[in-house]
């Protein structure tokens, strides 16, 4: 970059900059290259990750990450990136562990719940918390 400033024009200044400041990070900067047991890096899964989150925000017209892929994003993900690379056939999801699905379902539903809850008190904080008094009240009364 130093050799090509002055063809740059008025971004001289910014190539100069960032001389500067790589300068300063240089000792650090590109460390695991002289590693060789450390991988270089790669961006190529960057696409993968990326692009799904594209097509929600645009189908879905959020800005933001939609409830459903905070909540589940773990598992969708996953499928999406599988069912990209290959066909998943009806054989391989019936040898999936039963026990691991449940508990994995059960974690969704809980966190679901959760959020659920949260929702609802913030939308009326007072109505919530008599309902969660009565439930204590009415698990005193069984005990």
């Amino acid at each position: 970059m130093k050799h090509h400033r002055e063809s740059v024009g008025a971004l001289g200044d910014a190539v100069d900059h960032f001389l500067k400041v790589s300068r300063s990070y240089w000792g650090g900067l590109f460390f695991s290259y002289r590693m060789h047991d450390v991988p270089r890096t790669n961006n190529d899964p960057e696409p993968a990750f990326g692009s799904p989150r594209y097509h929600e925000r645009r189908a879905s017209g959020r800005k933001t990450a939609s409830p459903a892929l905070v909540l589940r994003g773990s598992v969708r993900r996953v499928a999406a990136l599988t069912t990209r690379q290959r066909e998943v056939s009806v054989a391989e999801l019936s040898r999936a562990d039963r026990n691991t699905w449940m508990e994995l379902r059960t974690e969704l539903e809980q966190r679901r719940q959760r959020r659920v809850e949260r929702s609802r008190f913030r939308r009326d904080p007072d109505r919530y918390l008599k309902a969660l008094e009565h439930k204590f009240h009415q698990s005193r009364l069984l005990a």
